[in-house]
């Protein structure tokens, strides 16, 4: 793979092989994040389990405490006074069959989908056209849900979802450049805390096996993270 001349001039910074402590580390992700755009901060966690079985998934959300810095659109599917509540929270769009239609018809300008228990069985309907972009809603990341008004907020507020990927890494995002270092690094210790938190117990060995951080269009910084 060929890298430009800014990568490679931001790779010049970093020393090989080196562990860099967290707050230098994002110090030095912003450092080399040379793009024209406020480029986003990513974190990505390799660990010691086997994504193959079912008992070693590593999935949840954590609400990052200085947000992501994303415009994220939302989608509720409701009725009645729970549409209400996902209107008066903020939802970008509320609607129940009118929107199952519009999906059909190819229409994805949203980020998350949220809705109640109830109307599962409809949003099925459509679960092949969400699942393969991430978009179906899952109790477990806190999208199927009868507290609408609370879900819209938190994702609004910076709610994110990490998993686990085929090849056992997490990759999630952890604010923008212009945020700072202070708060890219408070964004990056609750995830940490949120991803040791999670670790199944049928783990065996070492759980974090290697932790870095890199801007959208940078190079991978190496972390020293102790749990």
């Amino acid at each position: 793979m060929k890298h430009g001349k800014k990568y490679i001039d931001s790779q010049k910074q970093i020393e090989s092989g080196k562990l860099y402590e967290t707050d230098e580390a994002v110090k030095l992700a912003i450092d080399t994040a040379k793009a024209k755009f406020d480029e986003t901060l990513e974190l990505h966690v390799r660990l010691g389990v086997d994504p193959r079985h079912a008992d070693q998934q590593v999935r949840g959300v954590v609400v990052l405490p200085n947000g992501t810095g994303k415009k994220v659109r939302v989608l509720v599917i409701a009725k009645g006074e729970k549409a209400d509540e996902a209107q008066a929270a903020g939802a970008d769009y509320v609607g129940a069959e009118d929107m199952i239609a519009k999906i059909q018809g190819n229409w994805f300008d949203f980020d998350v989908c949220i809705t109640t228990p109830d109307m599962m069985g409809l949003v099925g309907r459509i679960g092949k056209m969400l699942g393969p972009k991430g978009l179906m809603p899952n109790p477990k990341s806190g999208t199927v849900t009868m507290d609408v008004a609370k879900a819209v907020s938190d994702v609004k507020a910076g709610k994110v979802e990490y998993r686990l990927d085929k090849t056992a890494i997490i990759h999630c995002p952890i604010g923008k450049k212009s945020f700072g270092p202070e708060k890219i690094t408070e964004n990056f210790n609750a995830l940490m805390e949120a991803i040791v938190k999670a670790k199944p117990s049928a783990a065996k060995g070492t759980y974090i096996k290697s932790v870095a951080v890199s801007s959208t269009m940078g190079p991978g910084i190496r972390v020293n993270y102790r749990y």
